[in-house]
């Protein structure tokens, strides 16, 4: 790797000569791929039908209720049913519901209407964001109204001392962004899917993406909410307060909630300045042990200033080449790493990760690299990690599995899935967030296959609980995981989250069937 140079001089010629080699093309952001179709064409078959799951006593739908809901917001009830098709669908083609109406209020004071109507009819709601879910948590089982936040897109206010954004949960996280850097500041999160998630399914899921290593959590970043509850009451905890030691957080209970205990409207998030300097080194590395301590230097040498640190084996890379003609300018390593780093002082933050380099070079963690500072460069490169999940659309039915495990057992999981499965996946590969121990493993099969399906469940759960690991870092558990739960949480807690429910929702007809595993 030709970074690895023995004085300060020499090392700021590489650091010119290496600044970028010609790399990926294309947008960061994943593009939506069709909505109605799964693998080969075939329409995706109800949920219903391909898992064991019965329809919950509510009641159904009436054109009573049609006809009031269209006084009620006229021009923002739907119920044709082409027009329904895409929103009955997730973004993986895997699961499919059949609901009937979809509302699109524009107001909490119209969210409440329609959940207070709702609660007296006994009519179950999904509500639904972007449906970027990979959990099956956006979309219906059955016929299930869904709630559609589309049109709450407002922002409501910004301070440019404090950081403080709010806004109406429907607001696309891109849009939030973009807005924010015309003020010198950005969203504290950061997602593949952010061209069309929502930021109140990124809280109603605790989603956690790229730069959680930076900024943390959104249990952190997330000072207030205004939620609409099961029987329409609104409960306003839309606090703007960095610090407020009154009583219990109720906001947490709905982060990670996933719209079971209530709907969110509006969102009171913190927001970090800009950064004035960034800089993306991708590398690759021998083994998945060089990548870890290649990690451990570099949060040892980089410090404040390192914002993300993502990995990924060879075949993800080969996918991302082979379907969406991205070109790597790092090959022929069966890892690689993506390292960003972000402050206030560029000669200072190239300095640091110049001297790390060197350092990670001559030492032989890596053993290939390039080092972008440009935006528009530095956009490609992420798009050799972002646009993974894009890629893998095309190789069929994907499984995926978003696991927390300990650092030094990250990637055995892969390993030990390819030995289990050995030709009856297509591929099985892993990447992911290192900096905070999450995996997104992912199995590939040209078609459904329930075989296959039980072959990887419970498998993985179970693997995953042996390590001390948690079934779920950062997708939920939405419809497809829920019964899985007890490998990370204990009986007693699982119980406890029922009485929420029960305490939140007695009728339970918010986002049914997800979430919780049915009861015995």
């Amino acid at each position: 790797m030709r970074m690895a140079v023995p004085c300060a001089a020499a090392r700021r010629s590489a650091w010119a000569r290496l600044r970028w080699r010609p790399g990926p093309g294309g947008r960061s952001v994943a593009a939506a791929p069709g909505p109605l179709r799964a693998a080969g064409g075939r329409e995706v078959p109800l949920t219903s039908r391909r898992y064991p799951v019965q329809r919950l006593p509510f009641s159904r739908v009436s054109r009573g209720d049609v006809a009031f809901f269209e006084r009620m917001m006229p021009g923002r009830v739907v119920t044709d049913p082409e027009e329904l098709k895409p929103f009955n669908v997730d973004w993986l083609r895997s699961v499919r519901g059949c609901s009937k109406l979809m509302l699109k209020p524009q107001t909490t004071a119209e969210v409440s209407q329609i959940l207070r109507y709702c609660h007296e009819r006994n009519l179950a709601v999904n509500p639904q964001g972007g449906n970027t879910g990979l959990v099956g948590g956006s979309v219906p089982v059955f016929d299930e109204i869904i709630l559609s936040t589309l049109l709450m897109n407002k922002i409501i206010s910004f301070d440019k001392v404090s950081g403080i954004l709010v806004c109406q949960a429907g607001c696309i996280l891109e849009r939030l962004s973009e807005c924010l850097e015309e003020q010198g500041f950005v969203m504290p999160l950061d997602l593949g899917a952010k061209g069309s998630c929502h930021i109140g399914g990124n809280v109603a899921t605790n989603a956690g993406g790229l730069r959680l290593l930076r900024y943390g959590s959104l249990r952190g970043t997330v000072l207030g909410l205004e939620v609409v509850l099961a029987d329409g009451s609104v409960l306003d905890c839309l606090a703007s307060l960095r610090k407020d030691n009154t009583g219990y957080d109720l906001k947490q209970l709905f982060i990670g909630s996933e719209g079971t205990l209530g709907v969110i409207t509006a969102v009171s998030i913190l927001c970090p300045q800009k950064p004035k300097a960034v800089n993306v080194a991708f590398l690759g590395c021998q083994s998945f042990a060089k990548v870890l301590e290649t990690f451990t230097v570099g949060r040892a040498m980089l410090g404040e200033i390192l914002s993300a640190f993502e990995f990924m084996d060879e075949k993800c890379m080969e996918l991302v080449q082979r379907y969406l003609k991205l070109s790597s300018p790092v090959a022929g390593s069966p890892f690689y790493v993506l390292i960003e780093t972000s402050g206030s002082n560029s000669t200072h933050d190239e300095e640091k990760l110049s001297n790390f380099l060197e350092e990670a070079t001559a030492s032989g963690l890596a053993t290939d690299g390039t080092v972008a500072t440009d935006e528009r460069r530095i956009k490609e490169l992420w798009a050799l990690r972002e646009r993974i999940t894009e890629a893998l659309m095309h190789e069929g039915c994907v499984y995926k599995y978003d696991v927390a495990l300990p650092l030094g057992r990250l990637y055995e999981l892969v390993t030990a899935a390819r030995a289990r499965l050995g030709p009856g996946a297509s591929s099985v590969l892993g990447y992911g967030h290192l900096g905070d121990g999450n995996l997104h493993l992912n199995i590939t099969a040209e078609s459904y296959s329930r075989a296959l399906q039980d072959a990887i469940e419970p498998f993985v759960y179970e693997w995953t609980a042996s390590c001390g690991g948690s079934v779920s870092a950062e997708h939920g558990l939405g419809f497809k995981k829920k019964q899985f739960m007890h490998y990370s949480k204990p009986q007693q807690a699982i119980s406890v989250m029922r009485r929420f429910k029960a305490m939140f929702d007695p009728k339970g007809i918010l986002n049914p069937y997800k979430t919780l595993p049915s009861s015995p």
